[in-house]
């Protein structure tokens, strides 16, 4: 069965560091959505804070690491690779490689997913 978020090998190794830095008491990471940029959505990943509820949350696992998400953001997430790469200059980053994505700015910072058009792909 293919997993609804898959993570690179590189995206677990560093997912699993974030949780042994984490601080005391936090579940570990948390990608969420955020409502910002021209295109209206981002991705945010951030420490689940000692004691945060996170029933609401989805739990995505993968050689050891554990990846949280919204129950509400799902929709927009199924079938994303999270990816963590590194560039010539030695900057590092996770990346989202999301098929649900309908538009992005230019500058990539935030991105677009239409419900409308995830329905009408999926009647297909």
């Amino acid at each position: 069965m293919t997993q609804p978020i898959r993570m690179t090998d590189q995206a677990a190794a560093q997912i699993k560091a974030l949780e042994n830095a984490a601080p005391e008491g936090s579940p570990g990471v948390r990608l969420s959505i955020k409502s910002t940029g021209c295109s209206g959505n981002s991705y945010h990943m951030d420490y689940i804070k000692p004691g945060e509820d996170v029933s609401g949350d989805d739990c995505f696992e993968q050689d050891g690491a554990q990846l949280y998400i919204p129950r509400m953001h799902s929709w927009m997430l199924f079938g994303m690779t999270v990816d963590y790469v590194t560039d010539a200059l030695g900057n590092s980053r996770f990346e989202f490689v999301n098929p649900n994505e309908t538009g992005r700015c230019g500058c990539g910072e935030s991105f677009q997913v239409s419900r409308e058009e995830l329905e009408k792909t999926r009647s297909k």
